[in-house]
């Protein structure tokens, strides 16, 4: 286990290699093309490229670490240090120059994060967390917001690469929009995660998600002092596809209450 001061000197330097990271994915903005299996599922060679590299520095800084990322195949999860990584988090928005993507990492240990990076390169803003140490952006302390749930702003992704979730999804968001505030979707979790934590918006949900997307961002939400729940596990779960649903306390109770319906 890292000593405090060991793992304040290794949130510097995975700080650092996130930021070279963005760097990477603007000075790739029109890397090639390759279709992946799967309904509208894509990966560039900015993807692979930027991946290779945070693999490399990643398991520099803690030799004997495991990988797991989203281009490649992953062993089973451990209890072992991970480093779980989406090298962009919005492939299709960094296709279509849309400027909403994200560099993700997080360090897992018993299968549940301890350090979280999530490098937007476009606003320039790296989100951090620790864990039990709080969450920042650019070095300030963030929190959830305190809206309440009828005037909540919503998040939400489509499971786009689950046609059996289609459903289930547009209900879920039609009683969000008609119960609470307004809905709007970013095609990035990441980004949906760090908005709740920094309390931009207050509920996000998605049915099912892979560990890449969320491990990170779920902790900036959980050190902010929002809520982070499994919608198919009493816990939350970073070792396979789950559905998640992110909100500050005040928005939780009504939240689970139409996850709940939509699920049935």
């Amino acid at each position: 286990m890292l000593m405090n001061g060991d793992k304040n000197k290794m949130l510097s330097q995975i700080v650092s290699i996130a930021r070279r990271a963005g760097e990477m994915m603007l000075e790739a903005r029109d890397a090639a093309i390759h279709q992946k299996e799967g309904h509208y599922n894509f990966v560039t060679d900015a993807d692979v490229a930027v991946q290779r590299y945070l693999q490399k520095e990643l398991l520099s800084l803690l030799p004997g670490a495991r990988f797991f990322a989203e281009e490649q195949e992953n062993e089973p999860l451990t209890d072992d240090a991970t480093f779980v990584v989406d090298p962009i988090d919005g492939t299709m928005n960094f296709m279509r120059h849309r400027n909403a993507s994200a560099v993700s990492i997080a360090l897992l240990k018993n299968k549940m994060p301890v350090l979280g990076v999530i490098y937007i390169p476009y606003s320039d803003e790296m989100f951090t967390a620790e864990l039990g140490k709080g969450a920042f952006v650019n070095g300030r302390p963030i929190s959830v917001s305190r809206t309440p749930f009828e005037n909540g702003l919503v998040l939400f992704g489509t499971s786009p690469y689950d046609q059996d979730l289609v459903q289930r999804s547009m209900y879920a968001a039609g009683q969000f929009l008609v119960q609470a505030g307004d809905l709007r979707r970013s095609g990035a979790a990441t980004l949906d995660l760090c908005d709740i934590a920094c309390g931009r918006a207050d509920i996000f949900f998605e049915l099912r998600l892979r560990p890449w997307d969320v491990a990170a961002g779920a902790l900036l939400v959980t050190e902010a002092g929002g809520r982070y729940l499994s919608l198919q596990h009493d816990r939350p779960c970073f070792d396979g596809p789950c559905g998640m649903l992110a909100c500050n306390a005040v928005c939780e109770e009504q939240a689970i209450r139409i996850i709940q319906e939509a699920m049935k």
